[in-house]
């Protein structure tokens, strides 16, 4: 082995192997024509992934913008339908106010009007009983009045004067004994 090293000492290490050079030159050349032919293909499918990118960016901003829209106007919505639904519960209340006043207004008037309808119906009892007791009155004074004097008192003008001076008398006996209690 020391003779092979000593051979490879006194060799040249810059000589260039031109069959080598030849190959590398024409793989180069080779390679740097099909870069060029496809540099162009290249660059434009990278162009379009970078606008398929940026499309797909914008569309999902552009999404994420309609869809902050939509819950936005959905917001909106629902707050008018909060206010409305406030609303529609202040008229109903309002309404049931309105009804209640109003029934106890009708009641309230019925009321009255059973109370004036009673008031009618004693007074007109009330007259009855006055006629009837007058009557009656009328009938008894007669029947004293023929055992006092004697006398029959069979015709109806005279019972009917009769009666009605017993009763004055009767009026002012009240009326002159009700003023001395006062």
């Amino acid at each position: 082995m020391p003779t092979v090293i000593v051979a490879a000492e006194h060799e040249n290490v810059l000589r260039i192997h031109w069959d080598e050079f030849t190959f590398g030159l024409i793989a180069f050349l080779v390679i740097l024509g099909v870069v060029y032919k496809m540099w162009p293909k290249l660059t434009k499918a990278l162009d379009e992934r970078a606008d398929q990118i940026e499309g797909g960016i914008a569309r999902a901003q552009k999404a994420e913008a309609e869809a902050d829209e939509i819950r936005q106007q959905y917001k909106e919505k629902l707050e008018e339908a909060h206010r409305e639904y406030a609303q529609e519960l202040e008229k109903a209340k309002e309404q049931r106010a309105a009804i209640i006043a109003e029934a106890r207004e009708e009641a309230q008037a019925e009321a009255r009007r059973i109370v004036e309808a009673a008031q009618v119906q004693i007074e007109a009892d009330r007259q009855q009983a006055f006629l009837q007791l007058r009557g009656e009155i009328g009938a008894l004074s007669t029947e004293l009045a023929t055992r006092i004097v004697g006398e029959t008192l069979s015709d109806d003008a005279a019972r009917s004067r009769v009666v009605d001076r017993f009763l004055e008398e009767l009026e002012q006996s009240e009326g002159s004994t009700q003023a001395e209690v006062r």
